[in-house]
């Protein structure tokens, strides 16, 4: 009897051993073998294609309303023409968008910082409502009658002008705080492992 009990015993220990095992090797492939619910790998190239999906990033937007005059006199050898000033004044209204090209954008991961390299903002576009605008005092001079071309040349000068002084104000340093700011803000949004690290912002020219 004593004999049997002793078999009884070894057999029940190895039936205990072979389990442990079993569920050992369960364990291991578990852990090398990727799940369907393991999370996307977060990259350098990753975080630049997400931020590169957006083309462009209009920042700032400024709008407007102006209104100029136009004046020209005919000249002969560098003498004005008396009897031949044309004039007009125009108004209307303008609006002017500045922000970064994210093509450019590149970012990069150094242990627990993002350095995001961003081109430097610029004016995008600048567009005048045709709706809006509005001639007055407008001269019909015969000797020097007033054209289409001195329309379109004055409207080029405004908007030079208009952009020259939104740029004085600094529009492309506001565009550019709020790009990065932005990209900041998508980055963390569209992936929240990277909550806690820190971010390098860097304009290349």
């Amino acid at each position: 009897m004593e004999k049997e009990k002793k078999i009884h015993l070894g057999s029940t220990i190895k039936n205990f051993i072979v389990i442990i095992v079993i569920a050992g090797v369960f364990f291991l492939v578990g852990k090398m073998w990727p799940s369907g619910n393991e999370p996307t790998q977060i990259t350098s190239d990753l975080l630049s294609q997400q931020i590169q999906s957006i083309s462009e990033l209009a920042t700032v937007e400024y709008s407007y309303t102006n209104m100029g005059k136009f004046e020209n006199q005919a000249t002969f050898y560098g003498w004005n023409v008396p009897f031949t000033t044309k004039s007009f004044i125009i108004s209307y209204d303008g609006k002017i968008k500045a922000g970064i090209d994210m093509s450019q954008v590149e970012v990069n991961i150094k242990g627990k910082k993002i350095i995001v390299n961003v081109p430097k903002a610029k004016i995008l576009s600048h567009e005048i409502d045709e709706k809006s605008i509005e001639v007055f005092d407008e001269t019909h001079n015969i000797f020097n009658p007033i054209s289409i071309t001195d329309y379109n040349q004055f409207a080029l000068d405004q908007k030079e002008s208009m952009e020259k002084k939104v740029l004085e104000k600094g529009l492309i340093e506001e565009a550019q705080n709020k790009a990065e700011s932005t990209i900041k803000t998508f980055i963390q949004s569209s992936n929240d492992s990277l909550d806690d690290y820190e971010f390098e912002f860097n304009i290349v020219e």
